[in-house]
């Protein structure tokens, strides 16, 4: 079945909301559509319906095609654990663990199971639209790559090339772009999309027509900026921002080094009676915070040594004589233990790490990794939670007896004996509404009664109905080959 790939002269100019947008498009036009990207690099994974993990733009962009998630679109995820390494991800399960030097060793070899996972989803559907990563002006990395022009050639996929003209110099993003490339590469760009403009677009006609005439590619229509975009779940962590403004009601979460997942918070921020305030690093958490929420991390034990770094853990002991409650998901739920122990060193060197001690709970670090759906009672309330896992480690210690929830009739998490301190592994809680809502109500918030999950569809229409308005997607769709 027909392909077409959008690659951007830079990282973060928009290829995911503009894959998004154009699978709402096709879908609308009664296509059945799946959306890939061959590399991706997110500690924001989603569970598939197959049992594995992809990066959370893929599966957003499944949302748009309305299709349920599965690894193949996403065949090589990498997820940093630290400054210079990164756990790889295969077809949705965790192969191994390495530096950026020995990945580019092991690069070649995994080109075979990209095209595999393309060519299976290309056997399920009309259309697939295909996400490039970073840029492929960044031809030092040409060689064997499998993320943009590599993949692009060896599946002979035609590409649109977009560019960010909010970060400015976006003439020369495209014109440089193609003058770096191959001519070979070049060859397979059909055109280009200019992004994220503020303002008039006609003003921008004389760069345009310079662009199509220095490239000889045709210009398929310059986008405004598309201010819906915050409120579907961000991918990059670089994204987060304190956006302490809002409500009443104060939630603040730790901006940690290397957050997982921080697309828990996405429902909460809905709430008009909620302030939700990312802390950066250098930032105190504000004494005015009910709840400090301890995010999801790829690294647990290199965590918690950022988190004393920034003297989080004297504020936490502060917010806790004040009465404050804290919440701790997955890694952030194994932080407020007692101990993280990592005897194969999987996260990182082996060792073992003190916790912040306001859970009597212990961790191990296993080799296995749980993904799955979950869907459990959440005790206090007796609500369904649905949600779901993807962590190693095992915790357990007297607070389990206090679960947060029973999951598969076995406890799940943990609960201080007052009450105030509270860790899960399950992700993705605050998406149920009425659970949201009762938790709200314990903080003496009243929920707004919307329902995130509309909320995030209705926003993929009107990006659809965005690039509809400004760009030429017919045109567009009938690239693909």
């Amino acid at each position: 079945m027909p392909a077409l790939m959008i690659q951007g002269t830079g990282s973060n100019v928009g290829k995911s909301l503009l894959v998004a947008g154009l699978c709402r498009a096709a879908r609308r036009r009664g296509l059945k559509v799946m959306p890939f990207k061959p590399q991706n690099m997110s500690n924001n994974a989603a569970v598939t319906a197959d049992g594995g993990e992809i990066g959370r733009a893929q599966a957003l962009q499944a949302l748009a095609c309305g299709v349920a998630l599965l690894s193949d679109m996403n065949p090589v995820l990498l997820k940093p654990e630290t400054g210079v390494g990164a756990q790889v991800v295969v077809q949705g399960q965790r192969r191994t663990s390495t530096s950026a030097a020995d990945y580019a060793l092991l690069k070649p070899r995994l080109m075979e199971a990209v095209l595999q996972s393309f060519h299976r989803l290309q056997a399920q559907c009309d259309l697939v639209l295909v996400e490039g990563a970073g840029s492929p002006a960044e031809v030092n990395l040409r060689a064997n790559d499998i993320a943009n022009m590599g993949f692009a050639r060896a599946a002979d996929v035609p590409v649109i090339l977009a560019g960010d003209i909010d970060r400015g110099g976006v003439i020369a993003q495209i014109v440089g772009t193609q003058a770096i490339l191959d001519p070979e590469d070049a060859a397979l760009i059909a055109g280009f999309l200019v992004n994220k403009f503020r303002g008039d677009p006609r003003l921008f006609d004389d760069g345009y027509n310079l662009i199509e005439a220095r490239t000889g590619w045709w210009g398929f229509g310059v986008i405004p900026w598309f201010h819906g975009a915050a409120r579907l779940p961000a991918e990059d962590a670089l994204d987060l921002v304190d956006n302490g403004k809002g409500g009443p009601i104060k939630v603040a979460c730790l901006g940690l080094s290397r957050i997982a997942n921080f697309d828990d918070l996405d429902p909460l921020k809905q709430e008009p009676g909620l302030a939700v305030q990312m802390v950066m690093p250098g930032q105190a958490i504000p004494g005015d915070a009910v709840v400090v929420i301890l995010p999801g991390s790829k690294s647990t034990r290199g965590d918690l040594a950022f988190l004393r770094a920034q003297g989080w853990d004297v504020d936490l002991m502060a917010h806790r004589r004040r009465g404050g409650h804290i919440l701790g998901i997955c890694g952030g739920y194994q932080m407020l233990g007692q101990s993280v122990a990592d005897p194969d060193g999987i996260e990182g060197p082996p060792g073992e790490t003190a916790g912040l001690g306001y859970l009597d709970i212990r961790t191990v670090m296993t080799k296995d990794k749980r993904l799955t759906r979950s869907s459990a009672r959440h005790c206090a309330t007796g609500l369904t939670v649905t949600g779901y896992e993807i962590h190693i480690g095992r915790s357990e210690g007297p607070d389990c007896a206090r679960p947060f929830a029973m999951l598969e009739g076995r406890p799940e998490g943990a609960t201080s004996a007052d009450g105030r301190v509270t860790g899960s592994y399950l992700h993705g809680l605050f998406t149920d509404d009425a659970f949201r809502g009762a938790w709200l109500a314990g903080l003496g918030v009243q929920a707004s009664g919307l329902s995130y999950a509309q909320g995030v569809e209705q926003v993929l229409d009107d990006l659809a109905d965005h690039l509809e308005a400004h760009v030429d997607v017919a045109a567009m769709l009938a690239l693909a080959r």
